[in-house]
């Protein structure tokens, strides 16, 4: 079994926490800016002592309203600055905060606030709100529900007094690393999500190793645009990060107003999953493509792809060096003013980013620190550093942690960032954990000699054909995705003579094709068209590549309409749940195999 731990682990002091941490923040940087909202065509800076001001009333008026050390609180909202003082609110008051999707559905909500035994809640609006009540007369527990919008974080303040003011210093002082910091449901792919208990220790463990191995990111004046969903482990981690080390969180109002924020808020460093890097990429293809630049386009990604190559390899060709001046200023220098021009560095996670679009951001301008990690593992498990990066890799451990690859090619995991194990239910987590306490991570993956980790497949996800081979989906999936028309596809054929794809059509991309071929801007109905299926066969095509002939895409269909959160088909994270998929379109997968 090959294992690898990463030197220089970094000694976290025992009340050292993201509680005190950012006290000590506020304290020696009172006016400096932490968080930042939109307000109209501006974003509008919180201070760190603003910010204090604000928690600390909050944070009283839990305990005044009966909150106990341990008791769980959950938060049901969008990712926005007011879910971080909420948060931290609840951390200073003792509590456990709970993290709920605003598009997780009823019966989501309702299992997690029953299983996690909340006492409370935040909710963004009235209609989630109004999803709460629809169930709270079932469980006795819940005894407040404070509405965001509705001004029931004043109303909360308000019902601070002495006593609680008072009890609150004992609170914060009594934080210990063995504390739950955070009850993180997964989403998971099917069945009922489980509580992941994250500790104090687990938060300030891995945030101090990446707070010092990214030094570069996380260091006082620097800013990061903050529209991944804070109820996942990811926005975690950045969250703590940024407030303790004095970057400045702007928060998005969501993904559709993402590029125009990007470009008022001009953070110099972002944080999302793969999916949002291949939407940049895809859509500024296919507006090339629309504009007649298509070829400079292609020739323009061509030069930055081997320039990064190169450049990675230790040496970059002079005629490679004098394109890539040239496109710098014709392509590169757009390409990074939609991510607001002052963009250095991205961090991608989630899912695997590819090595493709990895040398691309690279070669552009724009340096993208692939990493990996799960809820269990506190999410910043593995990362590439600045001045130490391997594309095509989710990097070395933080420091201090150890990576072990099994016989079966499982990733084993151990280190202060792993969790202590899921909330009422020892059952799983005795699963997940063997007799000598690595984590069993469910991802297949190789590490070489100097611990770089490449993720090449999910255990659970490896597809056996009828004749027996093992076809690992990611890879073609990922090559797929490269072609701009396609927004989704999942790989079939699990116990069939030959492997599938069922494919969907990105909503943004394919009217600008449709106009250029003289297509019905209804895709549904050319989902049959020649020309349509050529392009998906030509994407089919260069993914088989990158596989074995018995692991090759025989065949695809496309589907009417496009994977979605809202539809059950993505999770939050936007990651395909494939047993919905496989089911919601059992009978195409069925004609696949039998007609």
């Amino acid at each position: 079994m090959k294992k690898y731990t990463s030197p220089g682990e970094t000694i976290v002091a025992a009340d050292d926490n993201a509680v005190s941490a950012f006290i000590a923040r506020a304290e020696s940087h009172p006016d400096a800016p932490a968080l930042a909202y939109r307000d109209g065509d501006r974003f509008v800076d919180i201070s760190t002592r603003d910010m204090l001001g604000r928690v600390e009333p909050l944070a009283a008026g839990l305990i005044a309203k009966g909150l106990d050390k341990g008791d769980r609180v959950a938060i049901y909202s969008a990712t926005r600055w007011e879910f971080t003082v909420a948060q931290y609110a609840v951390w200073m008051a003792g509590g456990v905060p709970v993290t709920v999707y605003e598009t997780s559905s009823p019966d989501q909500v309702k299992w997690i606030l029953t299983d996690s035994g909340s006492k409370m809640i935040f909710c963004e609006n009235d209609e989630l709100k109004a999803v709460v009540d629809s169930f709270a007369g079932e469980f006795s527990e819940l005894k407040e529900i404070f509405v965001i919008d509705s001004g029931g974080l004043s109303d909360l303040a308000d019902a601070a007094n002495e006593n609680a003011s008072r009890e609150l210093a004992s609170r914060i002082a009594s934080i210990s690393h063995d504390d739950l910091a955070l009850l993180i449901y997964t989403s998971g792919t099917t069945g009922l999500p489980k509580g992941c208990m994250l500790t104090h220790y687990n938060f300030i463990w891995d945030g101090r190793q990446v707070m010092g191995e990214l030094h570069d990111l996380f260091t006082e004046g620097n800013s990061t645009l903050m529209f991944l969903p804070l109820a996942h482990s990811f926005a975690q981690v950045v969250q703590v990060g940024c407030v303790t080390k004095g970057v400045t969180i702007g928060f998005s109002t969501g993904v559709p107003q993402l590029v125009e924020e990007l470009a008022m808020f001009k953070p110099r460093w972002v944080f999302s999953v793969p999916r949002v890097f291949e939407k940049v990429y895809n859509t500024a293809k296919s507006r090339a493509d629309a504009d007649g630049k298509g070829s400079i386009f292609d020739m323009a990604v061509k030069t930055a792809i081997s320039y990064a190559r190169q450049d990675q390899a230790g040496s970059v060709r002079l005629t490679t060096k004098l394109a890539h001046g040239l496109f710098n200023k014709l392509v590169y220098g757009k390409l990074r003013d939609i991510f607001g021009g002052r963009l250095e560095y991205a961090i991608s996670g989630g899912a695997a980013l590819g090595d493709r679009l990895g040398f691309f951001y690279k070669g552009i301008g724009v340096t993208v620190l692939e990493g990996y990690g799960l809820t269990e593992t506190t999410a910043a498990t593995f990362f590439n550093r600045p001045d130490d990066i391997r594309i095509g890799t989710v990097g070395r451990p933080a420091s201090g942690g150890s990576v072990a690859v099994a016989d079966d090619g499982e990733v084993l995991i151990k280190g202060g960032c792993v969790f202590r194990g899921y909330w009422k239910n020892e059952r799983a987590t005795a699963e997940v954990f063997d007799d000598d306490g690595w984590f069993h991570s469910g991802d297949i993956g190789e590490i070489d000699v100097d611990g770089y980790l490449s993720i090449t497949g999910r255990k659970k996800e490896l597809i056996v054909t009828a004749g027996g081979k093992n076809v690992a989906p990611a890879v073609l999936e990922d090559r797929m995705r490269a072609h701009a028309l396609i927004s989704q596809c999942m790989v079939v054929g699990d116990g069939q003579p030959f492997i599938s794809a069922l494919v969907t059509i990105d909503p943004d991309v394919y009217p600008d094709w449709a106009k250029e071929h003289g297509k019905s801007e209804n895709v549904l109905e050319v989902l049959s068209d020649e020309d349509l299926r050529a392009e998906i066969q030509d994407a089919v095509d260069d993914a088989n590549k990158a596989v074995s002939k018995a692991e090759s895409v025989r065949t695809f269909r496309i589907l009417p309409d496009d994977f979605t959160i809202e539809g059950g088909e993505l999770t939050p994270t936007l990651k395909v749940k494939r047993g919905v998929v496989s089911d919601k379109y059992a009978d195409v997968i069925e004609a696949i195999y039998t007609k």
